[in-house]
């Protein structure tokens, strides 16, 4: 059996003294790892770095093995962001992300919103964004979609500002009344409202809200910790 489709590499690990396991996202097919060949090479080590985007031909004799890989690269995005902590921390969260994904079941949208912000780590003032709202997706395809589409309490769509940290529901403005203080702040861009360019502020209240969510529901239940990079993210916003 094999298939041919282009990934983004999330990753490798040394496998045996030469050859390496690579993991990898296709829009079609999903998280899939396989075994490249000289995969330790200093030709092949570069192509392994997460964020690079590649050919990949995957062959095996079963479909329930882990098989091999040929890679072709397509376009070399993590050699240029040596020298970029902030972006290099970016990739890393990206990264962790998408490794929760369970293997072999395709995520169109997550695949198509990774490769929107590898191609946008260059813009420190438009990754972030582009994070929080793959986040939020990566929260809905794992089962744990936030409700955000209308006020839990009213009904309506309108003026929608926080979010129960406990359901995952918004919450308009004019009926938080005393429960203000412990709803989490929902930045209009993450409803499709407001700004399509946020400012930091509403940026680093995004990444809070999904960050809060992630770790609740899909990190914490399975014994993990967010990614480190990810915290280093957030600080950075901070300004700490």
């Amino acid at each position: 059996m094999h298939w041919q489709d282009d990934v983004l590499i999330l990753g490798a690990r040394p496998f045996g003294e030469t050859s390496a396991i690579a993991e990898a996202l296709s829009r079609a097919r999903g998280r899939w790892r396989g075994l490249v060949r000289g995969g330790r090479s200093r030709r092949m080590r570069p192509l392994l770095q997460a964020g690079n985007l590649a050919r990949a031909t995957w062959r095996a004799r079963l479909e329930d093995q882990l098989g091999a890989f040929t890679l072709e690269p397509l376009r070399m995005s993590a050699g240029g962001l040596i020298g970029d902590p902030f972006a290099l921390a970016g990739l890393g969260a990206l990264a962790g992300h998408m490794h929760l994904l369970p293997e072999r079941e395709p995520f169109a949208a997550l695949y198509d919103g990774a490769l929107l912000v590898v191609e946008n780590l260059h813009e420190a003032r438009l990754w972030p964004a582009l994070m929080a709202r793959l986040e939020l997706r990566l929260l809905a395809d794992m089962g744990f979609g936030l409700d955000m589409d209308r006020c839990a309490i009213t009904g309506a769509r309108e003026d929608l500002a926080f979010v129960s940290p406990r359901t995952g529901r918004a919450v308009r403005a004019d009926a938080a009344g005393e429960w203000k203080d412990r709803l989490l702040p929902l930045p209009p861009f993450l409803t499709g409202q407001g700004s399509d360019a946020p400012g930091e502020a509403d940026v680093l209240a995004a990444l809070e809200l999904t960050g809060h969510f992630l770790h609740q529901r899909v990190y914490a239940p399975r014994g993990l910790a967010m990614p480190e990079a990810r915290r280093w993210i957030i600080d950075h916003l901070r300004g700490a």
